[in-house]
C-alpha cells in the first residue's frame, strides 16, 4: 500500500510539475514539442521493453486489425490532449488547463452513465449538477465557453475510455501507441530540419537535450501510476488525482501570475465542492456496500 501511495503520488506530482519543464521548450512550436514527445518517449519505452524482455505482445497486437485501430484511436485523442495542453501552457493558460484535470473525474462518470450505461447514485448526480453550474458560472463571466479546460477532459476522458476496455496493459498500451504515432511524427520533424524550421536543429545544443528528454518525462510518470494503480485502492487513486491540477494551478498563479479574479475564483470553488462531494459520496457508497 505505502509503495502503491508512493508511485501514484510521485506521478501525479510529476504531472503537476509539467509546466515548468514545458516552459522552458517556450521557443519551440507546441506541435514540434508534440511530435519529438511521441518520438522519445518512444524510444524511451523501447529501451525499458528491451531491459524488460517484454516483446511476447506485440507480434499479436500488431497482427490483429481491432486492436490496431483501437490504438490508433486513442493514440489520436491521446495526441489531441498533449498538443492542447502543451500550447495552454506556452500561451500562458495553465489555470485554464487545471481546469480540465479537476472536472475530468466528474467527465468520467458522465461517460460512464451515457456510454457504458453506468447508474449514478443520487450524490453523483448532485456533483455533476454542481460542476455544471461552476462550468455555466465560468462561460457566462468569460462571454465563452471555457473550452480549454473542457476539450482538456473530454480529450483526456475519451482517451481513459478507450483505454479501458483496451486488451493491453498500460507499457503496452503506451508504447503500441508511439509505434503508430511516430513514423509520422519523425517524417515531420525530418521536413522542417530540411526547409530550416527545426528547433531541434536550429537552437543549439540546451534545446536538444531539453526536447530529448521529453522522453522519459512522457514515460515516467505513466509507468509510475500504472506501477501505484494496481497496488492501492481506486478510491485513494481518486483522491491523489488532485495533486496534478492543484499544482498546475499553483504554479499559473503564483508563478506566472495568471489572472485569477474573484468571478473565476467562484466557479473554481463550485467545481472543487462537486469534487469534495463526489469523493465523500464514493467513500460513504463503499463503506455501506462493504458493511
Amino acid at each position: 500500500m505505502q509503495t502503491g501511495i508512493f508511485f501514484a503520488a510521485a506521478a501525479y506530482f510529476m504531472w503537476g510539475l509539467l509546466p515548468l519543464y514545458l516552459k522552458m521548450l517556450k521557443a519551440v512550436p507546441a506541435l514540434e514539442i508534440l511530435l519529438h514527445r511521441m518520438s522519445w518517449s518512444l524510444v524511451f519505452l523501447l529501451i525499458v521493453l528491451a531491459w524488460r524482455g517484454q516483446w511476447s505482445w506485440l507480434k499479436p497486437a500488431v497482427q490483429d486489425r481491432r486492436v490496431l485501430l483501437r490504438f490508433l484511436a486513442s493514440a489520436s485523442v491521446l495526441s489531441i490532449n498533449w498538443f492542447l495542453y502543451i500550447w495552454s501552457v506556452n500561451a500562458g493558460r495553465v489555470v485554464d488547463a487545471s481546469l480540465g484535470y479537476f472536472i475530468n473525474p466528474l467527465v468520467n462518470v458522465m461517460f460512464g452513465y451515457f456510454l457504458l450505461h453506468e447508474r449514478l447514485r443520487a450524490g453523483q448526480w448532485t456533483a455533476v449538477a454542481i460542476a455544471a453550474a461552476g462550468v455555466l458560472w465560468l462561460t457566462v463571466q468569460a462571454g465563452q465557453l471555457p473550452w480549454i479546460g473542457l476539450t482538456l477532459a473530454a480529450s483526456f476522458g475519451t482517451y481513459g475510455l478507450l483505454r479501458k476496455t483496451a486488451p493491453l496493459g498500460a507499457l503496452e498500451g503506451l508504447s503500441l501507441e508511439t509505434m503508430i504515432l511516430t513514423p509520422f511524427a519523425v517524417g515531420y520533424l525530418i521536413w522542417l530540419a530540411i526547409h530550416g524550421e527545426s528547433g531541434f536543429v536550429n537552437d543549439g545544443s540546451h534545446m536538444r537535450a531539453l526536447l530529448a528528454a521529453a522522453g522519459p518525462i512522457t514515460a515516467i510518470p505513466l509507468l509510475l501510476f500504472a506501477a501505484g494503480a494496481r497496488r492501492i485502492p481506486m478510491s485513494l487513486l481518486g483522491l491523489l488525482q488532485y495533486i496534478g491540477p492543484t499544482l498546475q494551478m499553483a504554479l499559473g498563479v503564483f508563478l506566472w501570475h495568471e489572472a485569477f479574479t474573484e468571478a473565476k475564483l467562484i466557479g473554481f470553488v463550485l467545481i472543487w465542492s462537486a469534487l469534495v462531494i463526489y469523493t465523500l459520496e464514493g467513500f460513504w457508497a463503499r463503506r455501506r456496500m462493504a458493511s
